[in-house]
């Protein structure tokens, strides 16, 4: 059953097809700045504000567009996450086409893969409010931009309680 799901694959890749949507989900890439320059592109370029120290880990996540796909498990399509530099800090996450998504920041303060509430931050595309009531997970039309054939570059400030 794998071989012939691989061999799927690359048939439909050796055609000049689309990749199964499926294989899409869960790409861990490098935070590579040349990726969002100009002339580049579908991508985003997302610079995260208000981040209160340097310790642990910054995760950025990328998600479709859709009621389907936003925050829920295993349905990220890229993550870049490396070491906090308190302040500010710039990703550039690469985007499959055009269309609408949303991106969601951790800090993990700890780096213990945890989320801790005292410490831990978190912010959304957007930048909607984040409370008991929608218990730190906005609607995707809260949350959700277009991306085009070039580069789009948001914004996103840290929260934390």
């Amino acid at each position: 059953m794998k071989s012939t799901l691989l061999a799927g694959m690359a048939g439909a890749l050796a055609l000049g097809g689309a990749v199964p949507a499926m294989a899409q989900y869960k790409q861990e890439i490098r935070n590579d700045l040349r990726r969002c320059s100009a002339g580049e592109g579908p991508a985003v370029m997302v610079t995260v504000d208000g981040i209160t120290s340097g310790s642990g880990l910054m995760r950025v996540q990328t998600y479709r567009g859709t009621a389907a796909d936003w925050l829920q498990h295993g349905r990220w399509l890229s993550r870049v996450e490396v070491p906090a530099r308190a302040g500010w800090m710039t990703f550039c996450l690469p985007v499959p086409s055009e269309g609408t998504y949303a991106v969601a920041v951790r800090h993990d303060v700890n780096g213990n893969g945890k989320t801790d509430i005292r410490t831990d931050g978190g912010g959304m595309s957007n930048n909607p409010s984040i409370n008991i009531f929608n218990l730190g997970k906005p609607s995707v039309s809260k949350t959700a931009f277009t991306v085009g054939k070039g580069v789009k570059s948001i914004r996103i400030t840290m929260k934390y309680f």
